[in-house]
């Protein structure tokens, strides 16, 4: 064995850069950077986008069109949902009689999507939601569904009258809107000579991306929370007095809801409501971020706002509004804090805590949770084979938390019919979990593309993936031996099937992540040293990224760049497997403390991820498919061991048949993931060695190692 390496030594290495066309040079020491941020990069730049395109178009209906989808980026239901009590009001005053929501019951016409009510706006929210995936505006992500969430909105709109707005905020009741201009900044005035104008709202984009409105009898929108200006709201006495009587029957609804809440948490005793609590902070602490509302007060774990434990506040911060209430008597709860913790409670027993992630960006009511259950129960209702879960007896929380427990446990026997998967609108972060229909032509040619690769390329027969993977499990043994250009054959088939899928999905990257030493882990796992898993880094781990050479177009042509950025996603998804590896250990002290997340189980497929994750942003990850696997190391299953990831940094989205093809690619990896544990299990030597900076400069560029000082290309904007 060689001499150890000193703490000197080791700390020099780590202060060298490993960006692959700047290996050998010390980190930090160029004299100017090579990316330079580009302001209108990411989500602010998108908004102020919106803005401008909202405040170009004439016609009030279209920009309320153009702000409640973000231009096309998010469903429209989502920032329907996202209004609290007073806008919600006023919206529905404004769109008039037509569509005024039936106050919320037992199911039955009144309710929404046939039992789950949701806020005034509920017929929009219930047809831009199930009409269409957010995402693509030119065309949609998939063939079988509307292209786009405006298609939605302004069916809402057709269906409400000429009166309304499109998708939730329309002009006076006494007819359509115009653009004017006035002292104040532009007013929508009546155009065909009705009423009086008796109040004079204004609608305005805030820094969030949610729609902000001022309301009768409100305060002027302040400019320091809004991207550009406002556009003026007209209201004429019928209006407000719609607006009375709606905003009085939306008071009395909350008031309802936050007594049934109150009541429900009282029943669950003391201990009870601080397991609920526990419970709830879990979720805040092991998901990804989330941003939720009740009425004007904000709940997040997302960076600097941070209300809940997360990244910024630590698990028993005094700041958590969650830890906050675990020794405060009930009747000192506020309205928001109890519909809080209910409404996650029913989210999580739903589902898990990836549930909650389905709520991000709206109004967290017990209406909009009964409306969320609700789609979930039509959904897994559709799945031939499957039982349907009766529908909730009303909105009460009671009936609802039935309703979650049945639908988490019906769950998995809908998984075994039919394959979920997430919508991610990268916007505001909000998901959505769909069921997908059957495999279709274009999976069947995605899958049979990779299968001809692998065919030409490894030692292996079969016509599918399936017939493939049958084939490696009867022969194993040459995933440990070398190949081709690796050290071990399962090195080879990892790289081989990314290049595969890159080609086959017209991916301008593809790539799958995993463990370097396998045989540490199961020794890990014999002697039951968890403490050892989680101290391992991320150099304890890889990910093969392949992109292909015409995605160098958008990185200034450059292919260093291009290599660099293959090594910052290969760097992030080695991140992501040391994040998830400790969520499938016991629950030891040492695992407990361990920062990590629930490991995903589900694929999912994202539109717009260029907008929050600084990662994304510098390196152009707009659309992706994300196939989580899990691998069986020694008897013990790890869920999320690894991943088969697609991405595209232009162009048109992937699509649920994408999602489809990718969910087998992954399995086979993971296959033969597990057949070479297998091999270490019984004493087979198997170390991934490939994949780390170097690999990926030579293979990216062709050339060989970077020449100390290199410059990945021209200067360029990271965007």
């Amino acid at each position: 064995m060689g001499r150890q390496e000193s703490r000197r030594a080791a700390n020099a290495r780590k202060r060298m850069s490993r960006r692959p066309s700047r290996l050998g040079t010390p980190a930090g020491s160029t004299a100017k950077p090579d990316r330079v941020a580009d302001p209108d990069a990411g989500f602010p730049g998108l908004l102020r986008q919106v803005w401008r395109r909202a405040e170009r178009t004439e016609d009030l209906r279209a920009a309320l069109d153009v702000l409640l989808t973000l231009d096309g980026h998010v469903p429209a239901d989502i920032q329907l949902r996202a209004l609290n009590s007073a806008q919600e009001a006023a919206l529905t005053a404004l769109r008039g009689p037509a569509t005024v929501r039936a106050d919320s019951g037992p199911t039955g016409d009144a309710g929404a999507a046939g039992g789950a009510g949701v806020s005034g706006s509920g017929g929009a929210v219930r047809r831009s939601a199930e009409a269409g995936v957010a995402g693509a505006v030119a065309s949609g992500p998939a063939a079988s569904e509307p292209s786009a969430p405006e298609a939605a909105v302004r069916a809402d709109s057709r269906a409400s009258g000429s009166a309304a707005f499109a998708g939730g905020a329309g002009a006076s009741g006494s007819g359509a809107a115009r653009r004017g201009a006035d002292d104040a900044g532009g007013a929508d005035t009546p155009g065909d000579g009705g009423a009086d104008v008796v109040f004079v709202g204004e609608v305005g984009l805030a820094a969030n991306g949610r729609i902000a409105l001022r309301v009768p009898g409100g305060r002027p929108l302040d400019p320091r929370d809004l991207v550009g200006g406002v556009r003026r709201v007209p209201y004429d006495r019928a209006a407000l007095d719609a607006y009375r009587r709606e905003l009085g029957r939306v008071r009395e609804r909350n008031a309802a809801r936050a007594a049934d809440c109150r009541a429900w948490l009282a029943g669950q005793g003391t201990e009870g409501r601080r397991a609920l609590l526990d419970q709830a902070l879990e979720a805040a602490v092991r998901t990804a971020p989330f941003v939720l509302y009740q009425e004007d007060t904000q709940y997040t774990n997302f960076r600097e706002r941070n209300t809940l434990t997360g990244k910024t506040l630590w698990p028993g911060h005094p700041d958590c509004a969650l830890g906050a209430l675990r020794d405060l008597p009930l009747d000192l709860w506020t309205d928001q804090d109890t519909q809080l913790v209910v409404c996650l409670t029913l989210l999580i027993r739903s589902a898990g805590f990836g549930r909650v992630e389905e709520a991000n960006g709206t109004q967290l009511t017990v209406d909009h949770v009964a409306y969320t259950l609700e789609r979930v129960r039509r959904a897994y209702a559709a799945v031939p084979g499957v039982a349907p879960v009766p529908a909730a007896a009303s909105h009460r929380v009671a009936d609802l938390d039935r309703l979650a427990v049945a639908l988490r446990e019906r769950r998995l026997e809908v998984s075994g019919h039919a394959q979920l998967y997430r919508e991610i609108h990268g916007a505001l972060m909000h998901k959505v979990e769909r069921v997908a229909a059957a495999p279709g032509p274009v999976a069947r040619a995605r899958e049979d593309a990779v299968a001809a690769h692998l065919r030409a390329r490894l030692p292996l027969s079969g016509r599918t993936l399936a017939d493939l993977g049958r084939d490696l499990a009867a022969a194993p043994d040459w995933l440990a031996a070398p190949h081709g250009a690796f050290g071990t054959g399962l090195e080879s088939l990892v790289h081989e099937t990314v290049t595969a899928s890159a080609d086959a999905f017209g991916a301008d990257f593809a790539m799958s992540r995993g463990m370097r030493s396998l045989p540490d882990l199961v020794r890990a796992l014999r002697g039951e040293n968890w403490a050892a898993i989680c101290d391992w880094d991320i150099t304890h781990f890889f990910c093969c990224v392949v992109p292909r050479p015409e995605a160098a177009a958008h990185f200034g042509g450059s292919r260093a760049a291009l290599a660099d950025a293959a090594w910052a996603m290969s760097s992030r998804m080695s991140y992501n497997s040391w994040h998830f590896v400790a969520g499938n250990l016991p629950r030891e002290p040492e695992v407990v403390a361990r920062d990590h997340f629930v490991p995903p189980v589900i694929p999912d497929v994202a539109y717009f991820s260029d907008q929050h994750h600084h990662g994304h942003v510098n390196n152009n990850v707009r659309f992706s498919v994300r196939s989580p696997q899990p691998v069986e190391v020694d008897g013990r299953r790890f869920d999320g061991f690894m991943d088969l990831r697609l991405l595209r940094c232009a162009g048109e989205p992937f699509g649920e048949q994408d999602v489809l093809a990718a969910h087998r690619v992954s399995g086979f990896v993971a296959r033969a993931t597990s057949l070479a544990a297998a091999l270490v299990a019984a004493g087979t030597g198997l170390e991934v060695t490939a994949f780390d900076s170097d690999w990926h400069w030579t293979a990216v560029t062709g050339a060989g190692p970077a020449a100390p000082g290199a410059l990945a290309g021209p200067d360029r904007r990271a965007s």
